[in-house]
C-alpha cells in the first residue's frame, strides 16, 4: 500500500463533479475520486478547518469509534469496480483490528477528523494531468490546460468559500 494525502478538491469542468485528489507522499502521481457535493462539504469544511457547534455527519463517526474505545488507524482506497471505488476503515481497539467496508468520500472525511493515514495501491495512482483552471475547478486528462500549478482550492480560498455559505448550502460544493 502506498501512503496519500489530499492534494486538492475541486470540481472537474467536464463533469461539472466534486473531485477529491489524492497524491502518493513523496511522489507526483495521484488518484482523482469523484465524489458527492455532501462529502466535498465535509472535506472542505475540515480542510478550511472549520468547526461547527454541534457535531455533523462526519463528525460523528470518530466520536463513536473514541467512545467505544477504538482508534481509526488507517483508511484503505483498496480497488475499483465499475467506476466505484471501495474503502476500508481500519479500526484497532486494544490488540483487535478490524475492517470496516466504507465509500472513500466518507472515509476520506472522517480520516481527516481522525488525523488516520490514508492509503491506496500502487495500481490505482496514475500520473493522469491534472491542472487548475483559471476559476479554480480541476480539468483532468488531455482537455487541461498548460496553465495553473495546482488543481482545486488552497485552504484560504475554501475558508473564505465556506464562509459565505448558508447552512442550507452545505449540500453542494459550488465554488
Amino acid at each position: 500500500m502506498i501512503k496519500v494525502r489530499v492534494q486538492s478538491l475541486g470540481l472537474d469542468q467536464n463533469t461539472k463533479s466534486p473531485v477529491v485528489i489524492l497524491q502518493e507522499e513523496g511522489g507526483s502521481r495521484v488518484l482523482p475520486i469523484w465524489i458527492g457535493p455532501a462529502e466535498a462539504s465535509a472535506i472542505a469544511m475540515q480542510l478550511a478547518g472549520m468547526k461547527f457547534p454541534r457535531p455533523l455527519t462526519h463528525d460523528l463517526f470518530p466520536l463513536l469509534i473514541r467512545g467505544l474505545g477504538g482508534t481509526l488507524t488507517r483508511v484503505l482506497i483498496t480497488r475499483v469496480k465499475d467506476n466505484t471505488y471501495f474503502a476500508e476503515l481500519v479500526i484497532q481497539r486494544g490488540d483487535e483490528v478490524f475492517t470496516v467496508d466504507a465509500r472513500p468520500s466518507d472515509s476520506i472525511a472522517i480520516a481527516l477528523r481522525s488525523q488516520a493515514q490514508l492509503f491506496t495501491t500502487d495500481d490505482l495512482l496514475t500520473d493522469a494531468d491534472i491542472i487548475s483552471a483559471a476559476d479554480d475547478a480541476v480539468v483532468l486528462g488531455e482537455d487541461a490546460p498548460a496553465e495553473g500549478p495546482q488543481p482545486g482550492l488552497n485552504p484560504e480560498q475554501l475558508k473564505d468559500y465556506l464562509s459565505k455559505l448558508d447552512p442550507e448550502d452545505l449540500g453542494r460544493f459550488n465554488p
